[in-house]
């Protein structure tokens, strides 16, 4: 009977620990998601340390309900101007609507597109952006969330875990970005003639633009002045589908590899390769064929992609 027992218990432990998803760590948190606070504090000019301390905090790590049934990583709610997926959730009253994303990186680019867009935050970006302080005290006295302590919490995460190295992050190449930049403006007239309404940022070394409201193909061909095959091309899209708001657009042909520093990519669930190939600006047809895997076919969770290299046999 003791020995039953004992197995017994012995195999709820292993179920319990199957069900049970992946707590991540602080440090964990933090690895899996820099790149990306850094890439979006190059767009938006907002810290990477405050993006990865507020999502560290309003995530709880990334364990959080919002953060694993909703990819909300910041706890931003529908508000009246949101269209997009909800999910409801218990806060400061009882079911409220907050937004609920695809993926994880739809958060922060929606993170750093609700504080641009935001009148009562448009002083922080007056703020010296490696001045994390500041910056911490400001989203406290903007009203971005109603503990009084939030400054002093966001405050501690960035020292304890020296998150203000990613403010300085690979200066010189975000110097280089800039200048690149410019140079787009002064020397493609015809692009020249649409920052006003598209803004023109690089991501993975490559021009890009983020899809506004009431975009469609056709009028962001038009505003940018590409053959209508382009933006399908260049995004390895079917012909016919429309953009999603907030969503990344390349306007140049992507890459044919990923670059030394991204090598691999372990698939997290629901990564599509349609995903992956725009987070890296990889083509579609060589990334499919450097993994062995035909078109239509979808990785699972923990498959590892190769970006740089052929998948060994």
């Amino acid at each position: 009977m003791i020995k039953q027992t004992i197995l017994f218990i012995f195999l709820l432990s292993v179920i319990q620990s199957i069900a049970l998803p992946k707590q991540y760590t602080r440090e964990e948190y933090i690895q899996k998601y820099y790149k990306l606070a850094i890439s979006e504090m190059e767009r938006s000019g907002i810290p990477a340390s405050i993006t990865l301390a507020q999502g560290c905090w309003e995530s709880g790590n990334g364990n959080s309900r919002l953060a694993t049934l909703g990819n909300n990583h910041f706890g931003i709610k529908c508000k009246s101007e949101w269209r997009g997926k909800k999910i409801y959730h218990d806060d400061d009253a009882r079911q409220e609507c907050f937004r609920k994303y695809d993926h994880a990186e739809a958060s922060y680019i929606d993170h750093s597109n609700f504080l641009m867009s935001g009148s009562r935050y448009s002083f922080l970006f007056q703020l010296d952006p490696k001045d994390y302080v500041a910056w911490a005290h400001g989203l406290k006295k903007a009203g971005y969330a109603t503990d009084p302590n939030y400054a002093d919490r966001l405050i501690k995460i960035i020292e304890d875990f020296k998150l203000h190295i990613y403010d300085e992050y690979d200066n010189r190449q975000i110097a280089s970005l800039t200048n690149e930049k410019t140079e787009v403006k002064l020397h493609n007239s015809d692009l020249a003639k649409t920052t006003a309404k598209h803004k023109i940022e690089l991501r993975n070394g490559l021009r890009t633009i983020v899809v506004e409201a009431g975009d469609n193909y056709q009028s962001i061909s038009k505003d940018l002045n590409l053959k209508d095959w382009e933006l399908y091309t260049y995004n390895d899209l079917a012909k016919g589908t429309q953009p999603r708001e907030n969503e990344i657009l390349y306007i140049e042909a992507k890459h044919k590899k990923g670059s030394k520093t991204h090598k691999q990519h372990v698939a997290e669930k629901d990564d599509t390769m349609h995903y992956i190939a725009q987070r890296y600006a990889l083509r579609m047809k060589p990334l499919l064929k450097r993994n062995r895997m035909k078109p239509g076919t979808e990785p699972v969770e923990g498959q590892i992609i190769y970006l740089r290299n052929k998948k060994p046999r």
